[in-house]
C-alpha cells in the first residue's frame, strides 16, 4: 500500500525578476511525497499563481485529494486532475522516483553524469544598466543563446538588442525573445518586423492568450518565427490540443511539464508539432531542483537539438540541494 503526504514550500529569489506580468519575489511550490513500505519518491506540484488556469482556492484540497486517494488506479487519478496539470505532473515524478530510486526519474547517460543538455542564458526584465548586466554575465559564462524578456519598455528593450545584434552576429550569438504576451496585435506588426530586421531567431507569445484568429494570422504573415507559450495552458484535451495548433499553425511550441499536464501531456503536444513540423523547446516553470532535475531528465530522452530552457536553478535563495550543475551553457548531473 502506497501512502502519500505533501508539503508547501516558498521559493525566494535572489533577485527581484522581471516579465510583462510583473515583478517576481517569491515562487510558491508544493512537494509531493510518496512511500510504499521502504522505497519513497519525491515529486513536485509547480503552481504558478497568476498564470496557472488551477490557481484556485481549492488547490490544496485537490492534492490532499490524490494524498488520499493515492492507490487508485493511475487512469482514473489522471481523469480526476486534468484540470490540475500540475499536481498531475507531481504525481507522475514521485511514482518514477519511487521506482528508480535516489534523485532518479529517467536514469540515461544524462543523470549518470556522462552526457549534458545545452540550454540558453535568460534575461530578465529591468533598466538598461540591469540588461547590460546579466548579457555580459551570460556571455562570460560562454552562452551562446541568450532569451529577452522584452515588452515593459520596448524603445529601450530594442536598443539593448541592436547593440547585442551589432556586436554579435547571428552566427556567432542566437537570439530569443519572450514577450508573455505584452503587445497588442498593431504593435505586435511593428515589433515582429523590427525582430526580423535583427535576425531574432524567435518570438514567444507576443500578444496575450486566447487571440486564436489575431495569434494564427500573426503566425502566417510574421517575419520573425513566432512560439507559443501561454496559449498552451488550459489545452488539456487530446482533440483541442490538435485542433490548436491547426487553426493557429505557429512556428515554435514552448512546453512547460508543470503547465501543460506533466511528461505526457508534454508527449502530447511533440507528438502533434512533429507531425505538423512544428518546432518545439521544453523550458521550465520556475521550479525548485526538484522539478527542474525531473524535467532536465525528461528533456534529454527527447533528443532536442537546439537548446532548451532549463536555467533557473539558480535564482533561489532556498533551494533544494541538487546533482545538477552548469558548464558554460551545458547542464549536467555531477
Amino acid at each position: 500500500m502506497k501512502k502519500a503526504t505533501f508539503k508547501k514550500h516558498l521559493l525566494e529569489f535572489k533577485q527581484a525578476s522581471g516579465t510583462s506580468r510583473g515583478v517576481l519575489h517569491t515562487k510558491e511550490t508544493y512537494f509531493l511525497e510518496i512511500t510504499e513500505g521502504e522505497k519513497k519518491g519525491i515529486g513536485e506540484c509547480a503552481l504558478f499563481r497568476g498564470l496557472s488556469f488551477e490557481d484556485i482556492p481549492e488547490y490544496e484540497e485537490m492534492l490532499q485529494w490524490l494524498c488520499d486517494n493515492i492507490n487508485e488506479n493511475k487512469k482514473l487519478l489522471r481523469k480526476e486532475l486534468l484540470h490540475f496539470p500540475s499536481i498531475w505532473f507531481g504525481y507522475e515524478q514521485a511514482m518514477l522516483n519511487l521506482k528508480h530510486g535516489e534523485d532518479l526519474y529517467f536514469p540515461s547517460d544524462f543523470s549518470e553524469g556522462y552526457s549534458s543538455i545545452k540550454i540558453n542564458g535568460l534575461i530578465w526584465m529591468g533598466d538598461a544598466t540591469f540588461l547590460q548586466q546579466q548579457i555580459e554575465e551570460k556571455l562570460d559564462q560562454g552562452f551562446d543563446c541568450l532569451k529577452l524578456k522584452i515588452g515593459v519598455d520596448w524603445k529601450a528593450e530594442k536598443e539593448i538588442i541592436k547593440q547585442l545584434r551589432a556586436k554579435f552576429p547571428k552566427d556567432e550569438l542566437e537570439l530569443r525573445v519572450d514577450a508573455n504576451g505584452g503587445f497588442s496585435v498593431e504593435e505586435a506588426k511593428t515589433v515582429l518586423q523590427v525582430l526580423a530586421d535583427l535576425e531574432i531567431h524567435s518570438i514567444e507569445q507576443p500578444i496575450k492568450a486566447g487571440q486564436i484568429s489575431e495569434m494564427a494570422e500573426l503566425c502566417k504573415n510574421s517575419p520573425t518565427p513566432i512560439a507559443l507559450d501561454e496559449e498552451l495552458i488550459g489545452v488539456l484535451n487530446f482533440e483541442d490540443k490538435k485542433e490548436l495548433l491547426e487553426k493557429i499553425n505557429p512556428q515554435f511550441i514552448i512546453l512547460k511539464p508543470s503547465l501543460v499536464g506533466g511528461f505526457s501531456g508534454t508527449d502530447e503536444w511533440i507528438s502533434f508539432a512533429e507531425s505538423k513540423k512544428i518546432g518545439w523547446w521544453i523550458t521550465s516553470a520556475l521550479e525548485s531542483n526538484i522539478g527542474l532535475n525531473a524535467i532536465a531528465q525528461y528533456t534529454f530522452t527527447k533528443n532536442a537539438k537546439i537548446p532548451q530552457g532549463l536555467g533557473t536553478g539558480g535564482l533561489f535563495t532556498n533551494n533544494i540541494l541538487s546533482r545538477l550543475v552548469l558548464h558554460g551553457d551545458e547542464l549536467m548531473m555531477r
